[in-house]
C-alpha cells in the first residue's frame, strides 16, 4: 500500500503514573499491527497531564520513559511518527478555535470530567473541564481516520466527531471525521485488589496494578496478593471477578482460551494459578524492560526520535491549522 493512500491513525499516552499491563495489552502492544498498512502518529500527551498537578522533574523524566516504552514495545520509529505533544504548538492553537465550536453542555456531560473532579476536588480547573477539546485537536490536526482507544474514551471520540461535523457544516470539508477503534480481542484488565474496577496507573494502592516496568519479584508479589474468592477451582464464571481477571491476563499473555486455562489448572488451587500468572507476565514483560533500560541510557537517541517526530507532525499539523485559520477569517501571518 503506498504512503499516499494510507489512512492516518492517532493515539497517545499521558506521561503520568506508571503504565500498567492494562495499558500495554489494551493499547501499545496492539499499535504495532498498524504500522505497515496505516500512517500512525503516536504522541506523548504531556499537555493533557498537567490538568492534575505534576512534579516538573518527574513529568520530564516520564516523557522520556513513555517514548522509550513505545519503542521498547516494538514500535519502529521509521514506520511510526512518535513525538511529544507540547513540541507541536498547533495542538494548543487549534484547541482555542475548536473551543468556539464546542458547547458547554457537551463538556459538562463528559463522564471522565465528573470522575476526575471527584478525585481532585481541590483542583477542578478549566483545563480539566476543557481537555476533551484538546483531545479533539490532537486527532483532527492529523486528519486521523482511526483512533485506537479504550471503551472509557469512546465518549471523547463522539465529541470529536460532533465538533468536526459542526465545523465542516459551516466551512466545508475541512476535517476528516474519525472513527474510534477498540481492539475486539482484548479484554479490559481489572484491578488486582478491586476486580470490579479497571486497573489504573493512578491507583493509590500499588498492589492493585502491575506496571510494565515492575521487576519480576514485584510482579510475583502483586499476583500472589491478588483478590480472588473462597472457591478453589480455576474456572471462568459469574461472581468470580478476581479469578476471571487473572484468567484474562493469563490468556492475554499466553494466547490460551478460558477453556484451555481451566483444563491446564484442573485439580490445582489458586496458589499454583497465581504463581503461574505472575511468572508468565514477568517473563512476557522481560524483553520490554530490557529494551527500555537500554533506551533510557541513550538520551540522545530518544531526543532524535522526538525531534524528527515533531518535525513531521508539525508539517502535517500546520497544513490543517492554516486551512482552519483561513476558513474562520484570520489574516495570514506576514512573513
Amino acid at each position: 500500500m503506498s504512503d499516499e493512500i494510507k489512512k492516518r491513525i492517532f493515539s497517545g499516552v499521558q506521561p503520568s503514573g506508571n503504565l500498567t499491563i492494562g495499558n500495554y495489552l489494551g493499547a501499545i502492544k496492539n499499535w504495532k499491527k498498524f504500522e505497515d498498512d496505516y500512517d500512525p502518529f503516536y504522541c506523548v500527551v504531556d499537555m493533557h497531564a498537567i490538568t492534575v498537578r505534576q512534579d516538573p522533574a518527574v513529568l520530564r523524566r516520564r516523557t522520556y520513559e513513555i517514548l522509550a516504552l513505545y519503542i521498547a514495545s516494538g514500535l519502529d520509529p521509521e514506520k511510526n511518527t512518535m513525538f511529544v505533544q507540547s513540541h507541536v504548538p498547533a495542538h494548543a492553537e487549534l484547541t482555542w478555535v475548536l473551543n468556539c465550536f464546542t458547547m458547554f453542555g457537551e463538556l459538562s456531560r463528559m463522564t471522565q470530567f465528573k470522575d476526575k473532579s471527584a478525585r481532585n476536588a481541590s483542583n477542578i480547573n478549566a483545563g480539566l473541564f476543557d481537555y476533551p477539546v484538546l483531545m479533539a485537536s490532537d486527532i483532527l490536526l492529523y486528519q486521523a481516520a482511526l483512533v485506537p482507544v479504550g471503551q472509557d474514551q469512546l465518549q471523547h471520540i463522539e465529541l470529536t466527531r460532533d465538533v468536526a461535523v459542526r465545523f465542516n457544516s459551516v466551512f466545508g470539508d475541512v476535517f476528516t471525521i474519525p472513527e474510534g477503534y477498540t481492539v475486539k480481542s482484548s479484554t479490559k484488565i481489572m484491578s488486582l485488589q478491586e476486580p470490579t474496577k479497571k486497573m489504573s496507573k493512578s491507583d493509590e494502592n500499588e498492589n492493585a496494578f502491575v506496571a510494565i516496568l515492575d521487576e519480576k519479584d514485584v510482579v510475583m508479589r502483586k499476583f500472589k496478593r491478588a483478590v480472588t474468592d473462597s472457591d478453589t477451582c480455576v474456572r471462568y464464571a459469574e461472581g468470580k471477578d478476581g479469578i476471571n481477571n487473572l484468567m484474562n491476563i493469563y490468556g492475554a499473555f499466553t494466547g490460551k482460551t478460558h477453556g484451555e486455562i481451566e483444563k491446564e489448572f484442573e485439580g490445582r488451587g489458586y496458589g499454583d494459578f497465581k504463581t503461574a500468572v505472575g511468572e508468565t507476565v514477568a517473563d512476557g514483560l522481560a524483553p520490554v524492560r530490557e529494551k527500555f533500560a537500554s533506551l533510557m541510557k541513550d538520551k540522545a537517541y530518544l531526543e532524535s526520535v522526538m525531534k524528527s517526530g515533531a518535525e513531521k507532525a508539525s508539517y502535517i499539523a500546520s497544513k490543517t491549522l492554516s486551512k482552519v485559520y483561513k476558513k474562520v477569517g484570520f489574516v495570514p501571518r506576514i512573513r
